[in-house]
Order: C-alpha cells, then sequence, then structure tokens
C-alpha cells in the first residue's frame, strides 16, 4: 500500500517560492525551509530530494506563472502593443502593502549563484531565453497585423521590452514614493507605443 502525502506539494512550493524569491538561495537556511513549509527537513528530502532541487521546482513554478501572463497578452484581442504597454505599466500599480519580491526572480538568481550551483545558473538562464522567445513571438503577431512596421526586428524588441521589465522590477524593489516608478512605467510605455505604424 502506498503511504499517502502529509503535504501538499502547491502549497510547499508556494511558501519555498516565496521564501527563496526573498532571501535567495544561499541565503535560505534548512531552517528557514522548514518553518515556511511546516514540513520537518526529512520530508522535504524526502519530497524533493535537496534544497537545489526544491530551488529549481519553484524556479519552474515563478516561470510558468510569468509565462502563463505573457501568453494571455499573445491571445488578446485587439492591440497587441497596447497589451505590452498595459503590462509595464502594472509594476508600478502594486498595492504598497504587497510584500511579494518585485525583483525578478530570475535575475536574482543569475546574480546570486555561483559555479558551483551550474544547474540553478543554466535553469534560470533557459527560462530568460524562454520568456524572451515568448516576447518575441508577440511582437511578431504584432507586425503581421500591421501594428509594427515590416523591417521590425521582433527579436531586437523583446530583448528591449525584457530589459525594461527588469528595470522596472528593480525600481519597484528599491521602493519608495509610487509616482516616480508610474512616470517611469509610464514612459517606457508610450515608447512602446510610438513604434506603432501610423
Amino acid at each position: 500500500m502506498t503511504r499517502s502525502r502529509t503535504y501538499d506539494r502547491d502549497t510547499a512550493l508556494d511558501a519555498a517560492l516565496t521564501l527563496f524569491w526573498e532571501k535567495g538561495y544561499h541565503a535560505t537556511s534548512l531552517k528557514d525551509l522548514e518553518a515556511a513549509l511546516r514540513m520537518r527537513p526529512g520530508s522535504i528530502y524526502a519530497a524533493f530530494k535537496s534544497k537545489e532541487e526544491l530551488y529549481l521546482a519553484a524556479l519552474d513554478r515563478y516561470f510558468e506563472r510569468n509565462r502563463a501572463q505573457l501568453a494571455q497578452i499573445g491571445v488578446a484581442e485587439g492591440s497587441r502593443l497596447d497589451a505590452l504597454a498595459s503590462f509595464l505599466r502594472g509594476f508600478a500599480c502594486k498595492d504598497a502593502s504587497d510584500a511579494t519580491p518585485r525583483a525578478c526572480m530570475l535575475v536574482r538568481t543569475m546574480l546570486d549563484v555561483t559555479d558551483a550551483e551550474p544547474r540553478i545558473g543554466a535553469r534560470a538562464r533557459a527560462h530568460l531565453d524562454a520568456m524572451t522567445a515568448e516576447i518575441e513571438a508577440i511582437f511578431a503577431a504584432a507586425r503581421a497585423a500591421g501594428e509594427l512596421p515590416p523591417g521590425a526586428d521582433p527579436a531586437r524588441l523583446a530583448r528591449r521590452y525584457q530589459a525594461d521589465m527588469t528595470a522596472l522590477r528593480i525600481e519597484a524593489h528599491r521602493g519608495g514614493p509610487s509616482a516616480p516608478l508610474a512616470a517611469l512605467a509610464e514612459d517606457m510605455a508610450g515608447q512602446l507605443q510610438a513604434l506603432r505604424v501610423a
């Protein structure tokens, strides 16, 4: 007879994701994980095999959530450029009482891990590349729909857009007054919408 799980995997992964996102891979201790997941060390290792495997699973979860948001833009009716601009503006509209980290977990991972964790670094890079490909596809669709000129380069636009997202998330992570962040997001959104063919 198979022993039933005494934990909810989704709940545990959500808790791990938030903790790792806040503290990073190295600064998160086993005691931190025990408290956040409400699991004993043996149960954590039985469920996820290692801290690295748990981090990779949390990273995958973070990526899938962000990719799902971009996928909604890709299939949205109407202007894709407007949808992308609204997505940028959304980074400045977060409730100040929300304690969720704001800097991109994938970028933070790239900055945090060392050569001793090649799998984590490679996974973060792969997810960032996949995000760029998703954004490129949206720009390609906008070009095909006539929103962008025929000579527009979706790959180049995607890299710029991802850089803008990263910058906004870092600024949001720094904290401070919301008005300057909203103004920055508006500038970026306006530049994006200005690409539209008249």
